[in-house]
């Protein structure tokens, strides 16, 4: 763990120092799986806008390519860091290396060399093999020699020579600046080679268990993982669950107390009716006590009539003044009557609309009165290389045995790897595409050229390695 994580920091710094050359496409994946790596699942409550203002992901070089704000990038690293979730760190950062290991300058060492025509090139030692670069390219070898197609490397003061499986196909032979240099690059080669007979070897009982432990370990974890990922949707789903009753329980809060208020008003309104009813009432009782009057009035008036013409005109004239009085009292006291019936009326319909309006708040009532049953929550619970020495020169042999063998088992390795990438690749052209607008042309490096011209011809780290076979039997010029 503590080897994967120097591992991942040191690639990831010389990819942000631009010493490993890395796309811009593929800079934005890089960026997000170091985010997942540092910061875990996305949370969008938690990592909001600019939350990333302060990281350094990209390289410089990228930045000033394009017309892009820095919340534009960060928008799209966001967008591939939401697909990370349910990733350990660990997993994060081995996919980080998984995906830095297939750029072009990933792993190489440079060595400045002279051929035999004291041509400048550029060595370069790797674990595929070795490869011839011209200076002025570092991403496309002009040849390669894979580790399973040498069979031995040997230097004699500061020349240093490659011999090829194939005997038909002549040595290649450059010179080195400084004897210390041929040193180095010899140990490298011997460490690269013994590295990739070692994956090509059949697992001792003692690497088996170890394997298999890792993988009983890897799945543990896994279990581990799911489980929390379970508890974790279970106390997500209980707790949307208890917000859902607890906004239910307050909306009912609030329609009963809508039917308290509505309540309150119909029963005002009921007493304000029933005691105009009342008021209604007695005025048309007194009404119907003065017409009453009125006619016993007339009554004793037409009794006691006088007898002259003058008092009866006078009497006429009273009678029928009494009499248009009683008439209009009449009238008066059945509009009253009236008005009456019509307050009684209402008073009803105010007290049916009381009793429904307590039969709604009963409802409600028994509504709240519910309650929700909590959710119990369990606890979260050896076929190294032969060395010959020699006075004032050093070399190797690499055997042939089961060379053919190794052949055919990287090229199976290839094409496995490059299924598995088709997905990858299929992203980051999408990515590509999707920014090539606002590319700053005038600021393209001369990798960044190279780049595209590899890419556009469909080169990649693996299939560049031009053996030495396809040269035909000529021999080997640069």
């Amino acid at each position: 763990m503590f080897y994967l994580l120097c591992c991942f920091a040191q690639v990831k710094k010389q990819i942000l120092d631009e010493k490993i050359y890395c796309p811009p496409e593929a800079s934005v994946l890089l960026a997000s799986y170091a985010v997942q790596a540092k910061y875990g699942d996305y949370d969008p409550t938690v990592h909001q806008r600019g939350f990333l203002a302060q990281e350094e992901l990209l390289p410089k070089r990228v930045i000033n390519l394009y017309q892009m704000t820095p919340e534009m990038w960060e928008e799209r690293i966001t967008a591939w860091y939401a697909e990370h979730r349910g990733r350990a760190r660990d997993e994060a950062e081995m996919e980080y290396l998984k995906i830095a290991q297939d750029l072009e300058m990933y792993g190489v060492n440079y060595f400045a060399i002279r051929n035999k025509k004291g041509t400048e090139l550029l060595l370069g030692v790797d674990a595929l093999g070795l490869h011839i670069y011209d200076p002025e390219n570092r991403l496309t070898p002009k040849i390669s020699f894979p580790w399973n197609e040498i069979r031995n490397i040997s230097y004699s003061d500061k020349e240093f020579t490659i011999k090829p499986l194939d005997k038909k196909i002549d040595v290649f032979k450059f010179n080195s600046s400084k004897l210390r240099v041929n040193k180095l690059i010899l140990q490298l080669c011997i460490g690269n080679h013994d590295l990739f007979m070692r994956r090509r070897k059949a697992d001792s009982l003692e690497v088996q268990q170890m394997k298999a432990q890792a993988r009983e370990e890897k799945a543990r974890k896994q279990m581990e993982r799911q489980r929390l990922a379970r508890e974790k949707q279970m106390r997500e789903e209980a707790e949307r669950t208890r917000d859902e009753l607890e906004r239910r329980l307050l909306q009912l809060k609030e329609e009963a107390t809508m039917a308290n208020e509505a309540l309150m008003r119909s029963e005002e309104t009921a007493d304000l009716l029933a005691e105009k009813a009342q008021i209604t009432e007695e005025e048309a009782k007194l009404l119907a006590q003065k017409a009453a009057e009125a006619e016993q009035e007339m009554q004793r008036i037409k009794a006691t009539a006088i007898r002259t013409e003058e008092e009866k005109r006078l009497m006429e004239q009273k009678v029928l003044e009494a009499e248009m009085l009683a008439l209009k009292m009449a009238e008066e006291s059945e509009r009253r009557a009236k008005e009456a019936d019509q307050l009684k009326q209402d008073l009803q319909e105010a007290r049916e609309s009381e009793r429904r309006a307590k039969q709604k708040l009963l409802e409600i009532t028994s509504k709240s009165s519910y309650t929700p049953m909590n959710s119990g929550m369990t606890a979260l619970p050896a076929d190294l290389p032969s060395f010959n020495l020699i006075s004032e020169s050093l070399s190797f042999d690499f055997k042939d045995t089961d060379m053919k063998r190794l052949s055919m088992e990287i090229e199976k390795e290839k094409v496995e790897y490059m299924e598995k990438s088709k997905h990858l690749q299929e992203q980051l052209n999408e990515l590509k595409t999707e920014i090539e607008a606002l590319k700053l042309k005038e600021r393209e490096t001369a990798l960044d050229i190279l780049h595209n011209e590899n890419a556009d011809r469909g080169n990649s780290k693996h299939n560049t390695i031009k053996k030495p076979q396809a040269q035909g039997r000529r021999p080997i010029c640069i």
